[in-house]
């Protein structure tokens, strides 16, 4: 084992510290290794080469400035602590998106107008509301998915949510039409 250059190795000194990563920006950071690629992925023997995802959002362009360039720093040391090599490259950015306060606001007294609780967060999942913020001013409304999972073949929500969910929209659209 002392003579092989195993990547997974390097990957096992990586990964708990992007994880502690995550809990020093806490609590808007969502840090995400989506996939994880050993090649030549055969059972029996060792990877040549490990490619894997991250997947980093945070509220404001500051901070995942600066976790990328700690990652940056963490991947080459990771690896040169297993004997091996390693790079990061950036594949895609999604830069955070600040929606429009007055829709927020909407929203907000909508739910409370017809005696819904509403809890205000962050979303750290990309959704054509991203899009259409470049347009438009938008906001946007969650109702509660069954055993809180989204994103998901298997995401499932209570005709009741659906129905509270429209209703908000519904006079959060009214307030914005006839401001006061």
């Amino acid at each position: 084992m002392d003579v092989r250059r195993d990547p997974m190795a390097g990957l096992a000194v990586l990964l708990p510290k992007l994880y502690g990563l995550a809990g020093e920006y806490a609590p808007d950071v969502r840090l995400t290794i989506g996939d994880v690629r050993p090649l030549p992925g055969v059972i029996n023997t060792v990877p040549g080469q490990v490619t894997l995802t991250l997947d980093v959002r945070h509220p404001e362009t500051a901070v995942l400035d600066a976790i990328e360039a700690v990652v940056r720093q963490l991947v080459p040391t990771c690896c040169a602590a297993a004997g091996l090599t390693g790079e990061l490259t950036r594949s895609w950015d999604s830069p955070p998106v600040q929606f429009a306060e007055a829709c927020i606001t909407a929203v907000r007294e909508a739910a409370a107008a017809i005696g819904l609780p509403a809890h205000e967060m962050i979303s750290g999942a990309g959704h054509d509301a991203v899009y259409v913020s470049r347009v438009t001013p938008t906001s946007m409304i969650f109702v509660p998915c069954e055993n809180g999972l989204s994103h998901n073949e298997a995401e499932n929500i209570e005709p009741a949510h659906a129905e509270a969910g429209a209703n908000v929209l519904l006079h959060a659209m009214l307030r914005l039409a006839n401001p006061q």
